[in-house]
């Protein structure tokens, strides 16, 4: 048996937020492999049924983010599952919106949802699905940045993102994470930059615009 987990929060108003991606692309999975998620147990939303063959638990934790772990753990413990039988999805802010990045295991990197699951499982050691949401604008506090709502031109890439997740789910289960990691965990292409126009006078080209920063998960 696999445990799948969506990180995010319960609460109505937060439908629809960047910190609720988890939650969505769990919703996805639900729809695509026609296990619905109507059961209630271990302060957790849940739906059963089999995947690629595999018996699995779709969860949503209904403790609210920075509580995850504990409703990780109650499942984990009765129905006997090493952390490697856990996959969580989350919310990455060092992510491009809608990318997706898998990893075998890992640190919380500042996320309070993964950051519990660790401390309750007492381990590292289980695979997870990241969506970016983007890096926040700078003038914006991290907190109001994945507490608040997807904007309408992320809505696409998103949606999109969800149905490559549920994929990704379905890959691991069928074929093994690393075919799973081969697939997606792909840098998007960069848009091939134009030649400058040959004039008299040599143009500057600009200077570079950013630098990568290793910037994990969220710190809600």
């Amino acid at each position: 048996m696999k445990l799948i987990v969506g990180l995010g929060n319960p609460d109505k108003k937060y439908v629809g937020t960047r910190h609720n991606t988890g939650f969505t692309v769990v919703d996805r999975i639900s729809e695509d492999a026609g296990i619905p998620i109507r059961e209630r147990k271990y302060h957790a939303m849940y739906g059963s049924g089999y995947i690629e063959g595999q018996k699995v638990l779709l969860v949503k934790p209904q403790t609210y983010m920075n509580l995850s772990g504990e409703a990780v753990q109650a499942f984990c413990t009765f129905y006997k599952l090493a952390p490697e039988d856990v996959l969580v999805i989350f919310d990455d802010v060092s992510l491009p919106v809608g990318q997706l990045r898998i990893r075998r295991k890992g640190s919380a990197g500042g996320h309070n949802g993964i950051k519990s699951i660790i401390s309750c499982l007492g381990s590292s050691d289980f695979p997870r699905i990241k969506v970016g949401v983007g890096e926040k604008p700078k003038e914006w506090e991290l907190a109001d940045y994945v507490l608040g709502h997807i904007s309408e031109e992320e809505k696409p890439l998103m949606a999109e993102a969800a149905k490559q997740a549920s994929e990704a789910v379905r890959i691991i289960l069928g074929q093994g994470i690393e075919e799973a990691m081969n697939l997606f965990n792909k840098k998007p292409k960069k848009e091939p930059e134009e030649e400058p126009k040959k004039e008299e006078k040599k143009e500057e080209t600009g200077e570079k615009t950013g630098v990568d920063e290793d910037i994990s998960g969220t710190a809600l």
